[in-house]
């Protein structure tokens, strides 16, 4: 029998390159099968990632989708190297399961390079799925009608939530760290986004989604990312030509508004050609195929207006979840969820990269200071989109803006254009960085803390029903 010494492993970075191979010398241009494997052992990584890291969790009464980005960011370019993206700088050699792949493949470092590239591209591609997917759901589990209720709020809410902190982000930067203003505005305008993928999945998950605080959050969230998307045409035409397209900018505008008011006009008379169409179908997916090569088609086109094709999705599920079928439909789409959704929330966490929090490293020093500064405005820019509501009494404040703090992959993409277009110095980048991290890991648990305050507050309440208690948010 063999004991544990025996069955010891070396780890893949100590794999003995001098040895042969389970498999032959594999040619450069041979490479399509290693990719396959390359993408399997990133997805077995991703799933047995997903699943610790949500069960550990939610065994301390947090969100699961904290620990898919915590364990993400384990596996990732800031740890254990198991999943890592060219466009965090990484190549082969620096991810262990390509590591794992060229032993395997005896592979030269040529292909090696070439399998990484694909195997990265086929990850982001369903990551990218992955939350057009979740936005889909989130658009099937709202109410059109209860939306259209808080549609003020909601568009005060969102434009709140982009002014306050472009302002405050933008002046700051120049008044007290005097950053030139064409990447002060840049970076002011980075602290505008919301990540509306992990606010409406926290908020699902904590049960709240269809609440009026949730109701709020998903439509400013909504319409965050269509102002996002204009603040950053006109961040990006300033860097480029020193002025603003103001065709452009009014063209998005258009565009915007067109297609989200002609998404919810469509499903007026959409409806009922989608039950009988659905009904007609006798093979399996009869419902379920038809309604996501529609969501397909909504975030084709929302993409082809140079809007976000997740907007496109939920825009879909709003509309579908206006038939008969909604229920059924929001069933069968809860498997694919399940299978897609965890690789986006992963790869977040896997390419946040800690690193330039470390302040041993010199470069970082200016940049943390840059970071508090932003993530001080990131997060009372947010929260003070609470106190913007009117007309509703009662309402969790401090939830909404909450809800409204996380910039995930929406605040790095900003960073990325301002790294790519040179308007960004490195510690402005990295400070930019740090508060995207750092406000989306951090709202999830405020984000349940909030509802969870408010929950007890009200059971004090029917316990004491004649004493008033003293609503700060109020």
């Amino acid at each position: 029998m063999l004991t544990a010494t025996e069955l010891q492993f070396p780890s893949i970075s100590a794999i003995p390159w001098g040895l042969p191979s389970p498999l032959a010398t594999v040619p450069a241009a041979d490479t399509a099968p290693f990719v396959l494997i390359g993408v399997l052992l990133s997805l077995v990584v991703v799933y047995l990632t997903s699943k610790l890291g949500g069960e550990l969790s939610k065994r301390f009464n947090l969100p699961p989708v904290l620990g898919e980005l915590v364990g993400g960011v384990v596996i990732g370019v800031s740890a254990l190297h198991l999943l890592v993206f060219p466009e965090n700088g990484a190549a082969a050699g620096d991810s262990q399961l390509m590591t794992l792949v060229q032993w395997l493949g005896h592979l030269t470092p040529e292909a090696i390079a070439t399998i990484f590239e694909s195997q990265s591209e086929v990850i982001s591609v369903l990551a990218e799925l992955g939350v057009i997917v979740l936005l889909f759901e989130i658009g099937l589990e709202s109410d059109l009608r209860e939306l259209g209720k808080v549609g003020y709020q909601a568009a005060v809410v969102a434009v709140v939530g982009v002014s306050a902190p472009f302002a405050l982000g933008t002046l700051g930067l120049i008044a007290l760290f005097h950053v030139p203003v064409i990447p002060a505005i840049f970076a002011g305008a980075a602290l505008t986004a919301t990540s509306i993928g992990i606010t409406s999945k926290v908020l699902s998950e904590l049960g709240h989604l269809k609440s009026r605080e949730g109701q709020i959050i998903v439509g400013a969230a909504v319409i965050d990312d269509v102002l996002g998307i204009i603040v950053l045409a006109v961040v990006a035409s300033l860097a480029k030509t020193g002025e603003v397209d103001l065709l452009n900018v009014a063209y998005l505008i258009l565009s915007a508004t067109g297609f989200l008011l002609g998404a919810i006009l469509l499903g007026q008379f959409f409806n009922k050609s989608f039950e009988s169409i659905a009904e007609r179908l006798q093979t399996r997916g009869a419902l379920l195929i038809p309604a996501c090569t529609f969501a397909l088609v909504m975030a084709i086109l929302a993409s082809t207006i140079h809007l976000e094709a997740i907007l496109g999705a939920f825009a879909a599920g709003l509309v579908l979840d206006e038939t008969d079928k909604r229920k059924e439909l929001d069933q069968q789409v809860m498997p694919i969820a399940d299978l897609l959704v965890p690789i986006f929330f992963v790869s977040v966490g896997a390419k946040a990269d800690l690193s330039v929090l470390n302040p041993a490293v010199a470069d970082n020093r200016a940049g943390l200071g840059l970071a508090a500064f932003l993530i001080a405005i990131a997060i009372v820019g947010k929260l003070v989109t609470g106190w913007a509501v009117f007309g509703q009494p009662g309402i969790n404040r401090f939830a909404i803006g909450a809800g409204m703090i996380p910039r995930g992959e929406v605040g790095l993409v900003f960073a990325g254009i301002g790294t790519a277009s040179g308007v960004l110095s490195k510690p402005l980048e990295a400070a930019i960085i740090v508060m995207v991290i750092l406000t989306t890991f951090l709202a999830p648990p405020l984000l349940q803390w909030a509802f969870q305050s408010r929950e007890n507050e009200l059971a004090v309440e029917e316990v004491t029903p004649g004493v008033e208690l003293v609503r700060l948010e109020d």
